[in-house]
């Protein structure tokens, strides 16, 4: 499996470190809240940086269109694969609310 930069939220899929077992007390990766803080904060970057770029190009300043272009599809790629882990967490959470116990 390739390494694809996404603006930040590879953090969240990128491949951990052989465990033992899981649950066998392996809190090297940090919680869920954290890692989906640090996506959160990958895609805000990157919308950050696409906007930085777009109104340097449009006040006359250096940078190609190309670039320009490219960050942007990056920041929305990003943006809309947040929006489809957002849509898993939702859908999870509503199965475990119909759960019976």
């Amino acid at each position: 499996m390739t390494n694809v930069n996404l603006g930040g939220i590879q953090g969240a899929y990128a491949p951990q470190p052989s465990s033992p077992e899981i649950g066998a007390g392996n809190n090297s990766g940090g919680n869920f809240g954290d890692v989906l803080k640090g996506a959160v904060d990958g895609v805000n970057q990157a919308n950050d940086s696409a906007s930085a770029q777009v109104m340097s190009l449009l006040q006359g300043g250096g940078g190609d269109l190309n670039s320009v272009m490219v960050a942007v599809e990056k920041a929305d790629v990003s943006f809309q694969l947040m929006m489809q882990v957002r849509n898993k967490i939702v859908s999870a959470y509503q199965d475990i609310e119909k759960m019976q116990f």
